[in-house]
C-alpha cells in the first residue's frame, strides 16, 4: 500500500492556515497525495514521454511504450528497441533520441543518481540538465517523484499555470508578481501546494 511522503501531512496543515484557497482545496481532495518512486530510470522515461503534451496523450503513448518493453523498463531494453519500433509507440524522433540517450548514460553510470542524494534543489536541477533532452521541468519532475523534494514549484508547467489562473481568478498566463507571492506563500511545500493545484483541474493522479 502506497503511502504519502513523510512532509505532506505537515505540509497540508502549515499551508492551509495560510492560503484560504488552498485550504479549500486540500479539503476537498482529503484523501490523494504525491506519490512517489524508487525507480530512477522509469521516472527520466516517463518525464521524456509526457514532455510538451497533456497528460491523457502522455498516458496513451507511454502505455504503447511499455508494451514495446514488454512492461520492463529498464536500460537494456531501450536500447535494444529499433528506434523504428519506438517511434511506433508514437514518440517523436527527437524523444526516442533522448529516451536512447538516457538508457546509455544509466547503463555507462556516467549519470549518478546517488549524488543528487547530496545536492541542494538547484545543483540537483544542474546536474540532471546536464543529460540531453532534460530541462528544468524534467528535472523538477524528477525531484518531485522520484527523490521526493518538498520545495518544488514548476513554474513552466501549463498544468500548474492553469490551476493558478482558474483558483485564484486571474489571467492566463498569471503574472510573474502573483507567481513570486504564490511561491513565497508556500515556501518549504511548494510540491504540495503544486500537486493540489493538479488535482483541482485533473481528478487523474500526475505520475513520473
Amino acid at each position: 500500500m502506497k503511502s504519502s511522503p513523510v512532509y505532506w501531512q505537515k505540509a497540508k496543515r502549515i499551508l492551509s492556515r495560510r492560503d484560504p484557497v488552498l485550504r479549500k482545496i486540500i479539503k476537498k481532495y482529503k484523501k490523494g497525495f504525491l506519490t512517489t518512486r524508487n525507480n530512477p530510470f522509469f521516472s527520466l522515461c516517463r518525464t521524456i514521454v509526457g514532455q510538451q503534451i497533456s497528460t491523457k496523450a502522455a498516458d496513451s503513448i507511454w502505455l504503447k511504450f511499455e508494451k514495446k518493453c514488454k512492461k520492463h523498463i529498464v536500460p537494456n531494453t531501450v536500447l535494444k528497441l529499433s528506434s523504428r519500433t519506438l517511434k511506433s509507440a508514437g514518440l517523436s524522433r527527437q524523444k526516442v533520441s533522448y529516451l536512447k540517450n538516457i538508457a546509455k548514460s544509466f547503463k555507462n553510470k556516467s549519470f549518478n543518481v546517488r549524488k543528487l542524494k547530496k545536492m541542494n534543489d538547484q545543483d540537483a536541477i544542474n546536474y540532471i540538465i546536464k543529460l540531453k533532452g532534460l530541462g528544468v521541468w524534467s528535472a523538477e519532475m524528477f525531484l518531485m517523484f522520484n527523490l521526493n523534494r518538498p520545495n518544488m514549484f514548476p513554474v513552466q508547467d501549463i498544468g500548474l499555470l492553469r490551476a493558478i489562473s482558474k483558483n485564484y481568478k486571474t489571467s492566463y498566463p498569471p503574472s510573474k508578481k502573483l507567481l513570486d507571492k504564490i511561491s513565497k506563500l508556500h515556501a518549504g511545500y511548494r510540491t504540495v501546494f503544486t500537486w493540489y493545484m493538479w488535482r483541482s483541474i485533473d481528478p487523474t493522479d500526475v505520475e513520473y
